[in-house]
């Protein structure tokens, strides 16, 4: 009878050791490790039970068992062709950023690409929808957020009339982004016949509470020869010049032609192929010169080995000789950057960061507040944007490499969410998207050392407990 008694006990300490061991040895960050394994020893069953649902990362292994399509997005023909660009064919000042992103994305550079800075839904989704009806063979769509708006109905009749005269129209929506608006995006789509797939979708039977493990990345490709991508979703919140719109975000999205397209297909395709299981080669029509721009696609998500995204930011802060100039909407970035931003400003580079001044996620901007200090002190220049809320999401060094794309700079993005990145090695371009966030800074106020220091004592209190909580935001 005492041996019985003992059975319960055993098995409750067994399970929570087991939970705490595997947090241990799997969690890459210290800190996210003892707060798990602090979680499983305090809270015996319930502490085990949360790790189970919400801390393990069942996404690498679901992801690798597709035979390499997953992980692996280089090495077809159809991508690379002609259009490789040797990184000692580069000028001088690109061949250090570039490095670092080859040897941690294992994608080559294609070169031969034309890019086109939208600005906000009015100039962004015509272009889009052009794109739509002109496509005749393939067309891949993936979003975090799709209204059933205005805006989104206009998509979804579009991607209906292209499915009609036979157009392979595939869309992948986030399975937690889709509650952002009702009726639920998916169903419509599906009504009209167009196929879709929810990632990761939480469901009560079977239970999956995956909330954390989020696809944000935004993606539309045309017969592989257009493609979009950046920071916008579709709805009618990015209809920024109507001032009477309410919940309008300023932002930036970009058209782009030519090789590295292909890129972007293939990171479709790999979204397409663990969502459903299917299998779908490039568009044979992709590759096509169309300008001057060197690019290279870069993707990071919870099924990758490293913080590649994080790991490109701090090489081409590094590599910065003259300027680094920052433009995003959630800015919590990890030690690592915050390192590299203040040693670049140390040695004469002149950092600039500008963020949203009215935020729609207030709990990140006051977390952002609490950490500001270590980049002022330093010399980082940080001016708040006035409203409306400002979603851009921009990364320029010297006027000659940029970044665009998906990602915030926050732990959610750079640890949780699988997003996408575009690495553009151009003069014209990189000068003419520094310019516009030159411009921007000009009507935007700085924040200074004082304005930190002498915040009131709720507001420091308040910060201070979002900040406390900034790895799960």
């Amino acid at each position: 009878m005492m041996f019985q008694t003992w059975i319960l006990p055993c098995l409750v300490v067994a399970l929570s050791l087991l939970a705490a061991g595997h947090a241990m040895l799997r969690k890459r960050d210290p800190k996210s490790a003892m707060g798990w394994v602090a979680l499983c020893l305090t809270l015996p069953i319930f502490g085990a039970l949360i790790y189970i649902l919400f801390g393990i990362n069942r996404i690498e292994t679901r992801a690798r068992a597709l035979d390499g399509i997953a992980s692996n997005l280089s090495g077809s023909p159809l991508c690379e062709s002609a259009a490789v660009v040797a990184i000692a064919d580069l000028p001088a000042e690109f061949s250090e950023l570039a490095r670092v992103s080859e040897a941690v994305t294992g994608l080559p550079l294609a070169g031969g690409n034309r890019i086109e800075m939208l600005h906000n839904g009015e100039q962004a989704f015509p272009a889009m929808l052009e794109a739509i009806e002109g496509a005749r063979h393939t067309l891949y769509l993936t979003t975090y957020i799709f209204e059933t708006n205005t805006t989104g109905y206009a998509f979804v009749d579009a991607l209906e009339r292209a499915a009609g005269r036979g157009v392979e129209v595939r869309v992948i929506i986030d399975g937690f982004g889709e509650w952002y608006a009702w009726p639920r995006i998916g169903r419509v789509l599906a009504k009209r016949g167009i196929r879709v797939e929810r990632f990761l979708e939480p469901k009560l039977i079977p239970p999956t509470f995956r909330f954390n493990l989020r696809n944000h990345r935004k993606i539309l490709v045309a017969d592989g020869w257009v493609g979009f991508t950046g920071g916008m979703n579709i709805g009618d919140r990015h209809l920024a010049e109507d001032i009477d719109n309410p919940g309008r975000a300023i932002d930036v999205h970009f058209r782009i032609e030519g090789p590295v397209v292909c890129q972007l297909e293939r990171v479709f395709l790999h979204d397409w192929a663990f969502v459903s299981g299917e299998r779908r080669e490039p568009s044979a029509a992709g590759g096509q010169a169309a300008g001057e721009a060197v690019c290279r696609a870069a993707v990071d998500g919870p099924d990758e080995d490293i913080d590649k995204l994080v790991t490109i930011l701090v090489g081409a802060v590094s590599a910065a000789r003259h300027k680094v100039a920052i433009m995003n909407p959630y800015f919590l970035p990890p030690r690592t950057l915050i390192g590299a931003l203040q040693a670049a400003a140390l040695r004469g580079v002149e950092v600039t960061v500008v963020l949203p001044a009215s935020n729609n996620l207030p709990f990140v901007h006051w977390a952002s507040r609490n950490m500001l200090w270590e980049l002022l002190e330093r010399g980082v220049r940080v001016y708040y944007q006035p409203p409306p809320f400002a979603h851009s999401k921009l990364f320029v060094v010297d006027d000659h490499y940029t970044q665009i794309g998906s990602a915030n700079l926050d732990p959610r993005s750079l640890r949780l969410n699988f997003e996408l990145a575009v690495e553009v090695f151009d003069r014209p371009f990189s000068s003419l998207v520094a310019a516009h966030i030159e411009s921007v800074r000009r009507q935007s106020r700085e924040v200074t050392v004082e304005e930190v220091d002498n915040r009131r004592f709720f507001e420091r209190l308040r910060d201070s407990l979002a900040w406390l909580f900034a790895p799960y935001m």
